[in-house]
């Protein structure tokens, strides 16, 4: 490719153009040699410029260079502001922002796209659009319209699930995957909606009107996908914006990327970054349900587990005390034998003392035979009272053990509601149920 670094003026410039002529046994230029051509010669005719304009679009990539849009009423022109620039850039700047712009105008000759290439920028107050969303913003803020003691709670389990959007957007299709992949056994309900354009708003309070009418959901998703702040606009109306803050079902709200705000994210009882997000805020994950009511249940064996483990522990210290009968058997005659031999020293009389002392060793042996008789039955009740008071042998009996969705024990009924579900734990196997009715 030939070099154009040092071409002089647009006069040269085309001059050399005109030099190229395929009439006069010249080559063709190439594409490249065209766009480096034009982009010489846009540099040279105009070098540094100061624009007054708007950002529409406006991305920070990860490399540090700043890649946005420049609009007024009627145009656009695309521009970069590369790193070593951008480090240099006194605010933060925004979509809508109003900017005074000194840009070098060129071509970015891989793609032939015109673009200004911006050495400063800075702040020229704020778009109108901008301005309008402070001014709604400041206005509800101070009417104390996003006050945290006003926010609803958002229930855990609904029954339930309204979307207000489009049909036909993309952020629909988001939050149904999300939700039939989190909680497939929620009904959806969609009240659709435009989410860009002149209607938008009043049909956005439509749909959010008949939601509340209807209550047939227990929380609404207000979402729609990304766009600039004019595509997003709808959803800073500020009647939508206080028909959202006076719901009476609870709102998340979802609208564009984590970037974006709008007003009604203010007004929400909950912001969700995306419509994907606001899907997973509004409801538990099955998964989530199901590993918790496995804790639960792995938690309450191994507590019946080490219930059990006491209660052996216990029988065996009581067996620990109890003599073998045998064993007092013989102590006792030992005994007996040992008072013969007294009596038979002490006492000329032997013989009658002999009967005597068999006498009351048969007396003996009946009431110590009494005795253990009373304290094998003893011992065999209390062995029975303690294997009755068993988890398992109460189970074992008819029994059951009814919990919660929590997992928290149910003693009575006064805690139960018609339509709650339960899960009812018996001797063998376990399964859940819904209360038909409480008596």
């Amino acid at each position: 490719m030939r070099s154009v670094d040092r071409f002089p003026p647009k006069t040269q410039v085309s001059l050399k153009i005109r030099a190229m002529n395929p009439s006069q046994n010249e080559t063709y230029l190439t594409v490249t040699e065209l766009n480096s051509l034009a982009s010489q010669a846009l540099a040279s005719q105009f070098g540094l410029v100061w624009l007054r304009a708007e950002i529409g679009t406006f991305t920070r990539a990860a490399s540090g260079h700043l890649y946005m849009t420049l609009k007024d009423a009627s145009s656009i022109v695309k521009a970069v502001m590369f790193r070593s620039r951008a480090s240099l850039c006194e605010f933060e700047p925004a979509v809508g922002d109003s900017v005074l712009v000194q840009a070098r105008v060129g071509l970015y000759e891989p793609r032939g796209d015109f673009q200004l290439n911006v050495q400063v920028m800075r702040p020229d107050g704020r778009g109108t659009l901008y301005e309008q969303f402070q001014q709604i913003r400041s206005r509800l803020q101070a009417e104390g319209l996003f006050d945290p003691g006003l926010k609803r709670s958002v229930p855990l389990h609904p029954r339930a699930i309204g979307v207000v959007t489009s049909l036909a957007a993309a952020a629909l299709h988001d939050v149904l995957t999300t939700l039939a992949r989190r909680a497939p056994h929620v009904p959806v309900i969609i009240y659709p909606a435009s989410v860009q354009g002149v209607q938008a708003p009043l049909q956005l309070r439509q749909a959010l009107a008949q939601a509340n009418e209807r209550m047939e959901v227990d929380v609404i998703l207000l979402v729609r996908g990304g766009g600039s702040i004019e595509d997003l606009w709808a959803f800073s109306d500020e009647s939508l914006a206080r028909d959202v803050a006076a719901s009476t079902l609870p709102v998340i709200c979802g609208v564009g990327h984590e970037s974006d705000v709008s007003i009604a994210d203010f007004a929400a009882d909950l912001r969700a970054p995306t419509p994907t997000a606001a899907a997973e805020l509004c409801c538990a994950s099955v998964a989530d349900l199901l590993a918790n009511v496995r804790g639960g249940f792995e938690r309450l064996q191994l507590a019946m587990a080490r219930k059990l483990e006491r209660w052996y522990q216990r029988v065996d210290q009581l067996s620990y005390g109890l003599v073998s009968p045998s064993q007092r058997l013989a102590a006792q005659s030992q005994a007996l034998l040992r008072l013969e031999s007294r009596l038979a020293q002490v006492r000329p009389d032997t013989e009658r003392r002999s009967a005597r002392v068999q006498a009351l060793e048969v007396a003996l042996r009946h009431g110590f035979s009494r005795q253990m008789q009373l304290r094998e039955s003893r011992l065999a009740m209390a062995v029975a009272r303690l294997q009755s008071l068993a988890p398992q042998a109460i189970l074992d009996r008819g029994f059951a053990i009814v919990r919660d969705v929590d997992g928290k024990l149910l003693t009575s009924s006064a805690s139960l509601a018609p339509g709650q579900g339960v899960k009812v734990q018996l001797a063998k196997g376990a399964f859940e149920a819904d209360v038909r009715n409480v008596v």
